[in-house]
């Protein structure tokens, strides 16, 4: 038994081909944790749900800071109620051949890097559950920027928590008692969150909604996938305030047309300057098999 094992966390994540953290855990790059802080919820949900992740959001969770987006890489960790055996072999563990010091919540604090969230599986406990509150809260800050937690069960000290502004925290509920009679079985291991499964690496979005697990080897297909409809929804707008289209041709198959004017106006306007990153040839290439020359073809300068 090993916390925060490499070889596990490697195991479990093989279709992430890019950067890693020395124990293994995917490293998204920081641009595109940039770009995900920009898109909704539901634009991350469309292309997991069609690729056949089903399991990735979770909406019945308290939120310190509503109105705040919350993005980061997942450390994750999993909680069980105390039995005496296995909660003193686990610690002392921990402490005598791992060098980690205090309870088992400090030890996935004390491992957090920039942009990182941590994501607690607290078996929903609240009472005598509270995994983080003032003190720890502030060391997240400190330690991640701009990340925070998922914990599913209790924290503490809200009062505190709420004037911190960098981090958010999602959590079950409150209680003034400290954390007491858990014990840590795993730490950046595949862990549940109500209805949702998240593993190491994961991008963690925090939305009003609730939060999505996007898979560290789907995030940056799922940031395209969403400013690509988000970049298409602006050129709509303003084609439909000229009376350039109507609703159903915005709405419906889009004609080669249609997508040339798109291009010639997203290599030019300014709106259009944030998506420069972006490329259309697989969209045009598929146009041009299927355009019929139908009304989607009409285009009303």
């Amino acid at each position: 038994m090993k916390f925060d094992n490499p070889e596990d966390i490697l195991q479990w994540t093989p279709l992430w081909k890019g950067e890693r953290f020395p124990n293994g855990r995917p490293k998204v790059p920081a641009d595109v944790l940039r770009r995900l802080r920009r898109i909704t919820l539901e634009e991350a949900w469309g292309p997991l749900w069609s690729k056949g992740y089903h399991a990735q959001f979770e909406g019945d969770l308290k939120i310190i800071h509503p109105s705040k987006t919350m993005v980061g890489r997942a450390v994750t960790a999993v909680m069980v109620p105390k039995r005496p055996d296995l909660h003193d072999t686990l610690l002392n563990y921990g402490h005598e051949h791992e060098g980690r010091r205090g309870f088992f919540n400090q030890w996935v604090i004390d491992s957090l890097e920039e942009d990182d969230v941590v994501v607690v599986d607290m078996f929903d406990k609240v009472y005598q559950g509270t995994y983080v509150g003032g003190n720890l809260s502030t060391a997240i800050s400190t330690r991640t920027k701009q990340g925070g937690a998922v914990i599913w069960g209790g924290i503490r000290d809200n009062q505190q928590i709420v004037e911190i502004d960098n981090i958010n925290v999602y959590y079950r509920g409150s209680d003034p008692t400290p954390i007491m009679d858990v014990t840590m079985v795993g730490m950046n291991v595949p862990t549940r969150i109500g209805r949702a499964v998240c593993l190491p690496g994961d991008v963690v979005l925090g939305t009003p909604s609730g939060v999505m697990f996007i898979p560290a080897h789907l995030a940056e297909l799922t940031v395209v996938h969403a400013e690509k409809s988000q970049v298409r929804d602006v050129f709509g707008f303003i084609r439909l305030k000229e009376q350039v289209y109507t609703t159903a041709q915005i709405d419906s198959t889009w004609s080669v047309a249609m997508w040339q004017d798109f291009v010639s106006w997203f290599e030019q306007d300014e709106a259009a300057a944030p998506y420069r990153h972006l490329t259309w040839d697989d969209e045009l290439a598929q146009a041009r098999k299927t355009d019929t020359g139908g009304p989607s073809s009409d285009v009303r300068h």
